[in-house]
């Protein structure tokens, strides 16, 4: 399955510039560093996370681990966890457990995202399938996401 018709009708009708990216099938960001030769700093990893009440996306490096303390701080919540597979598979329709992509207007949720990813001219995120992703320019993440929150919300592995 190549990139869902969902995403990049977004993408298109924002105008975003991006390089759609075939690979062999991954399930890691690691995997896909590997796979691609690349480092795993310019990898984006998507979370998909309760808030209090509501649910929102994270995106951090992939050599990177999310760091619950400052992540709470800069969301501005009390509580946090990861979601489970099950609900990922319910509520965001059209893409893959674990190739989730970053962008939360999508689904109606947020997107707080580790400022380490936006000192990179290219990251890579993911596209909704684990055979695809996405590089793209991460300045372009704070003009298409809406209820976008960027912050240091990560922590070396």
């Amino acid at each position: 399955m190549p990139i869902p018709k969902k995403l990049e009708k977004f993408l298109n009708e924002n105008k975003v510039k991006y390089e759609p990216i075939t690979h062999k099938t991954v399930f890691t960001a690691y995997d896909k560093a590997q796979t691609l030769k690349v480092p795993e700093k310019i990898i984006g990893k998507t979370l998909t996370v309760k808030l209090d009440k509501n649910y929102g996306l994270v995106l951090i490096p992939a050599n990177r681990n999310l760091d619950k303390m400052k992540f709470k701080k800069t969301a501005k919540v009390k509580s946090m966890d990861f979601v489970k597979e099950v609900w990922i598979k319910k509520n965001l329709k059209g893409v893959k457990v674990g190739a989730v992509p970053p962008f939360g207007n999508l689904w109606k949720m947020p997107t707080i995202i580790d400022r380490s990813l936006m000192n990179h001219p290219k990251i890579i995120v993911n596209a909704g399938d684990w055979n695809w992703s996405i590089k793209i320019n991460p300045v372009i993440l704070k003009k298409v996401i809406q209820d976008l929150i960027i912050g240091n919300i990560s922590k070396v592995k």
